[in-house]
């Protein structure tokens, strides 16, 4: 069972800057693909930004050119980077990390706050 770990939730003013990290609690270096997913209240939980095992990286149009997802396989932590933020950001952000033949792992979540 892989435990992950977000942190670097918070509240924040339109255009501000957020770095969420995701500490898994064994190696990620055999993941097939890790990444961020986003669920605001009443609304479904969506994908964000994700990164496979070869390095091919995924955004959501609505987070294209402010967004930047990056891996540390030393640390076993994934990263977001989230820069000019708006309103519509704000929601629970998940870390997930999937493997192969194990399933899908999911994050505690964090809570994302952006003010206008």
């Amino acid at each position: 069972q892989v435990q992950l770990v977000e942190s670097g939730g918070g509240l924040v003013q339109a255009g501000g800057s957020l770095r969420l990290s995701c500490a898994a609690s064994e190696s990620i270096f055999s993941a097939n693909a890790m990444g961020w997913y986003r669920q605001a209240p009443g609304r479904q939980r969506d994908m964000v930004a994700a990164i496979t095992s070869g390095g091919s990286i995924n955004y959501a149009d609505s987070v294209k050119g402010r967004f930047t997802v990056s891996r540390d396989n030393a640390k076993n932590t994934v990263y977001l980077q989230m820069d000019s933020l708006k309103p519509e950001d704000t929601a629970v952000y998940y870390c997930a990390l999937g493997f192969a033949r194990r399933g899908t792992y999911w994050g505690q979540g964090t809570q994302v706050t952006v003010s206008s």
